[in-house]
């Protein structure tokens, strides 16, 4: 397959903090790559560059077959780029923000491709309704409406789904997939793990660094973590007390379960030595995508201190 995404030594600089610290990713076209990070670790700085909103101050590559360096106006008319924030005039309706969407765009057949989209995204009964008026959810599928209007070939989401109910969630992942699997590539920013589980690839940016990449099952296979589950009555109350000891890098509640996880397995097992016995029950586990993720937050140091 062709690579949508092709970039190579990416570095962005704000004053003295270096946001982005040579950063090298390739994605395929049709696929779906979460980014996945701590909150300043350049997240939306890197998706802000492939999209041609920011240059590097250094690196190279390509997005979309173009140089995102010298070719970033066509990159930006090939891309979807929908914001964390909603950004869409709350004092018109639903019709017509997508009808001015289309004049910015220049598009032409503008009526039937916004009847094309209230249709896909199942806003047709609301067309009329203001989007100052909308819930989440349904902000939500406008805004996707919206980015997806001029048939881009590239889709940047970030952090698309903060604040919205489970059922809008999976609603919108249904409608990503299916534009995907239409050939679009599509980049994600999130913090929710069951979403990262959902793309075909992530992405793990710390404080400017690339940590991990491929599948969710690849970052946990690849993160040397070693993970053992409590379960018993008040076994999540055990946190406490191992949290801080020597092999423990993190004692997580899961429920009314433990996980305690380490990447020495000697000094972990002799850690929770003393906890192996009534009432609590131990075994090994593998380590969920949360467990790698704060392991890998750990491991990191934030370039903001």
């Amino acid at each position: 397959m062709s690579l949508a995404v092709d970039v190579t030594g990416l570095n962005k600089s704000f004053g003295d903090k270096h946001v982005v610290q040579d950063l090298t990713i390739q994605l395929e076209q049709g696929r779906i790559c979460g980014f996945l990070g701590p909150n300043g670790s350049g997240k939306t700085t890197t998706l802000r560059m492939l999209c041609g909103l920011l240059t590097p101050d250094s690196g190279s590559g390509t997005a979309l077959g173009f140089d995102i360096l010298k070719q970033a106006d066509q990159i930006k008319r090939r891309t979807g780029y929908m914001t964390q924030r909603f950004s869409l005039y709350e004092d018109l309706t639903i019709a017509e923000n997508l009808e001015f969407a289309a004049r910015v765009h220049e598009l032409d057949r503008r009526r039937e491709r916004v009847d094309v989209a209230l249709t896909r995204l199942g806003l047709e009964a609301r067309r009329g309704q203001l989007a100052g008026t909308l819930s989440g959810g349904w902000k939500q599928r406008l805004a996707l409406a919206a980015a997806t209007l001029h048939e881009p070939k590239l889709l940047l989401l970030d952090e698309p789904t903060a604040g919205v109910d489970p059922k809008a969630r999976r609603a919108f992942w249904d409608e990503i997939h299916a534009l995907a699997a239409e050939g679009l590539t599509v980049m994600v920013s999130t913090h929710y793990m069951d979403e990262a589980e959902r793309c075909h690839e992530i992405a793990y940016i710390s404080y400017g660094r690339l940590m991990a990449r491929g599948t969710a099952q690849q970052v946990i296979d690849g993160s040397g973590l070693i993970t053992f589950r409590a379960e018993g009555p008040d076994a999540d109350r055990l946190a406490r007390e191992l949290s801080g000891k020597p092999g423990v890098e993190t004692a997580a509640a899961f429920g009314t379960a433990l996980h305690v996880s380490g990447t020495d397995r000697a000094a972990l097992e002799a850690a929770v030595k003393p906890y192996r016995r009534e009432p609590w029950r131990w075994r090994e586990v593998e380590p969920t995508l949360e467990d790698v993720f704060i392991h890998l937050m750990g491991a990191s140091q934030d370039n903001f201190q």
